[in-house]
């Protein structure tokens, strides 16, 4: 699991710099589930999807095996955080109404992960998975970040399972029945600084480091800080979000 060990490496730069996702697909997912007792965030990372479900839940669990991720999750009242395998968990049989993995299904085992998923879940629960692929800000710096994404990370530095992202979770393994679901995307406010961060907590970009000890952002730091002018200017990026619903029982 090497890339998989990227994500606990700077575990506080995915709190500050990768994107929240919308409320609205949170209300959207809560409005599917016909009990709100228990959600399960599998992949939960530092917390962002299983924090905003708080609210709308009685008990959430977030499980990760990273436990440096978890050591800086946010922080509610009726989160509980266990460092457990997607695939084998402590949850009891048939209490869990909601399962939520976002940005992390293409990293599982996955027909023992849906074993697990169908053993936690009510006969009503829903499973909803998701993940966004390459940002947009505008043409110019777009082609400076897609220059890295593809020309220098895309040969050999991104793992095999990133292709379901770029084929939008259309390929996928997802053995249920699946939901027609709405449109929703990710924006988030960025001035030069917050990019450069976001960029560093790419997968692919750390493997780059491990493999030739250097930044492969190095290569487009000057052609991206003169595409985006002042280093105080913000921009906003957009993400689509690709997502997966099904009813498990």
């Amino acid at each position: 699991m090497r890339y998989v060990d990227h994500f606990g490496k700077k575990s506080s730069d995915y709190l500050q710099y990768r994107p929240d996702y919308p409320d609205e697909l949170y209300q959207y997912l809560v409005g599917l589930a016909t009990q709100h007792e228990l959600a399960w965030d599998c992949g939960t990372g530092n917390g962002q999807a299983a924090g905003q479900l708080s609210p709308h839940f009685k008990q959430v669990i977030g499980s990760d095996v990273n436990q440096q991720q978890l050591d800086v999750a946010i922080k509610k009242a009726n989160v509980h955080y266990y460092c457990w395998p997607a695939e084998k968990t402590g949850l009891s049989a048939t209490t869990v109404d909601l399962v939520t993995v976002a940005q992390a299904l293409h990293w599982f085992n996955l027909e023992p992960f849906y074993q697990e998923v169908q053993r936690v879940s009510k006969s009503s629960g829903i499973m909803a998975a998701w993940c966004y692929s390459l940002g947009s800000i505008n043409q110019e710096i777009d082609m400076v970040i897609k220059k890295l994404y593809t020309d220098i990370l895309g040969n050999g530095y991104w793992p095999s399972e990133r292709r379901y992202i770029d084929e939008q979770y259309q390929t996928i393994y997802f053995p249920f029945k699946k939901m027609e679901t709405p449109q929703f995307n990710i924006e988030k406010k960025m001035d030069f600084t917050h990019v450069i961060g976001y960029l560093n907590t790419w997968s692919a970009v750390k493997e780059y480091q491990q493999v030739n000890q250097d930044n492969p952002i190095h290569l487009i730091y000057a052609d991206l800080q003169k595409v985006w002018g002042e280093p105080s200017t913000v921009y906003t990026m957009r993400w689509p979000i690709h997502l997966l619903v099904g009813h498990v029982g």
